[in-house]
């Protein structure tokens, strides 16, 4: 009996529980995208996939999810750059200083979203980087670089220097140093900050409403004018495709952590 109410299959229930009640919401997608009315609602009288269809043969549909992700592919291209050498630095620095340009990296993440998107839009407009995919590419590349340095420091923390010393014992210049020794080691935490950025800017909307219009319509934005304009159930079966996307994308860094911890 004291094994059933032991404190660790207490944390466990909890932890169950919570984890039902937040995914329960995402769950509800599901249906709604097999519904077979015109409008958001449960199917009635079967399951249909013609949301789906329409969602994969519609050309704004299809141009929305192009854009999104030619866009977060530069953005997690910017982020996992910027981020790794910054986090890189301030390990090798590790000076008191190297902190705060640490806690300076994380400001995207501490600010709201809405306060960064109107500085955004006021320093954008002279550049004349608004409505333009360099400047979108540019917000959400800056925004994603606090994951890949919080992913990065990480593995730097259990990185050996020992290694890094060995290999400029044996005259290795700094670049063949961090080539060949540092950045193999950190490669799942560059992997894992490449995908929650990726994801970041996947996802983001708030910076598009306030950056783009015409030129630049991501899939967050056409899911968002969906939603004012009509209820179309469509917007439920890009829903579930985001979801088993993002879902594929957890699953892959999952492996590649596995691989390397064996």
């Amino acid at each position: 009996m004291d094994g059933i109410y032991s404190p660790g299959a207490a944390s466990r229930s909890l932890a169950w529980a919570t984890a039902f009640y937040l995914v329960l919401p995402i769950l509800i997608v599901v249906p709604v995208a097999l519904t077979d009315q015109r409008y958001l609602s449960l199917p009635q009288d079967g399951i249909s996939f013609r949301h789906f269809a329409t969602v994969l043969s519609s050309p704004e549909w299809l141009g929305s999810i192009w854009q999104s992700f030619t866009i977060a592919v530069a953005a997690t291209i910017l982020s996992v750059t910027a981020g790794t050498l910054c986090a890189i630095g301030c390990w090798r620095i590790s000076r008191r200083a190297t902190e705060l340009v640490r806690v300076m990296m994380l400001l995207p993440l501490i600010i709201p979203s809405i306060v960064y998107a109107i500085g955004l839009y006021r320093y954008f407009g002279p550049l004349g980087l608004l409505d333009r995919f360099l400047g979108v590419v540019i917000a959400h590349g800056v925004t994603g670089i606090p994951y890949v340095v919080i992913t990065v420091s990480t593995a730097l923390a259990a990185f050996d220097p020992r290694l890094e010393q060995a290999a400029r014992g044996m005259g290795a210049s700094l670049s063949q140093t961090l080539r060949w020794v540092i950045l193999p080691r950190i490669a799942p935490g560059i992997f894992s900050g490449a995908i929650f950025a990726f994801i970041h800017s996947w996802d983001e909307l708030v910076m598009v409403l306030f950056i783009a219009s015409r030129d630049v319509f991501t899939l967050p934005r056409r899911i968002w004018d969906g939603i004012n304009e009509n209820l179309d159930p469509a917007m439920a079966a890009v829903a579930v495709l985001l979801i088993l996307f993002t879902l594929l994308l957890l699953l892959a860094d999952r492996a590649l952590r596995r691989r390397n911890e064996g």
